[in-house]
């Protein structure tokens, strides 16, 4: 499963995405100022809610499945040790927070994806950035929704292609690089057939994008926004608060 918009009559899907990405931001800047267990306790109901209003559940999370991986192994490698004692717990249990802080902060990001379209994130990061840089990074943003999938869909059929022609066998180093050699010809494949593409229809870098307007169903996301905003400034004043 590719995370991706999803067009659903979900709340999340009526809010401006302005008030989406500062909900976002916020998070992010709460969940790296409280990194104790009932902190991170806590930002989980605020995480699962945010997937839930976007329409999301478990399913959607799938999408990270090549990254999760790495946050399991994370603390057992952060607590192994060459010497006595053989494993840290401390060390373990502060990698592993620190894995769990990230797993948040991708399940907001995936409620954002799933209920914004690509078009729309644009327009957002346009009108919030002036000038030339706005537009940059409003290319940017649409240039990755758009294509990222597409690449993660490549290097998936080039490991079902590998396998079919019996490359299971091969030793594990040998799997990884004809994998990576064909995902990267492919991408600069389409990345020759996106510019041909763009030259063709004439792009613009100041086209016409949606009309964007904060309204009173933006009022629970701007809230949520000042509610993460406070709990970070609180932690950083008092910081011994949990």
């Amino acid at each position: 499963m590719t995370l991706s918009y999803v067009p659903d009559d979900a709340f999340a899907h009526r809010l401006d995405p302005r008030s989406k990405l500062l909900v976002q931001i916020t998070f992010a800047a709460v969940a790296y100022a409280y990194t104790t267990p009932r902190g991170l306790a806590a930002l989980t109901v605020v995480a699962a809610g945010c997937l839930a209003l976007a329409g999301g559940g478990p399913r959607d999370l799938w999408a990270y499945r090549f990254a999760l991986p790495f946050l399991l192994v994370a603390p057992l490698v952060a607590g192994a040790t060459l010497g006595d004692p053989r494993f840290r717990v401390g060390d373990a249990v502060a990698t592993g927070l620190a894995s769990y802080r990230v797993l948040l902060i991708l399940v907001v990001a995936a409620a954002y994806v799933r209920s914004t379209p690509v078009r729309r994130s644009r327009a957002a990061v346009q009108r919030t950035i002036p000038g030339k840089p706005g537009q940059f990074l409003g290319v940017g943003v649409a240039l990755v929704f758009r294509f990222l999938p597409l690449l993660k869909r490549d290097l998936l059929s080039a490991r079902e292609a590998m396998r079919a022609r019996a490359g299971g066998e091969r030793p594990v180093h040998e799997r990884m690089r004809i994998v990576a050699v064909a995902g990267i010809n492919r991408a600069f494949g389409r990345a020759d057939r996106l510019g041909t593409a763009l030259v063709a229809r004439c792009f613009a870098w100041n086209p016409t994008l949606p009309r964007l307007a904060l309204s009173r169903t933006d009022l629970p996301a701007l809230a949520l926004a000042a509610v993460l905003f406070a709990a970070t400034l609180a932690r950083i004043v008092f910081p011994r608060i949990a």
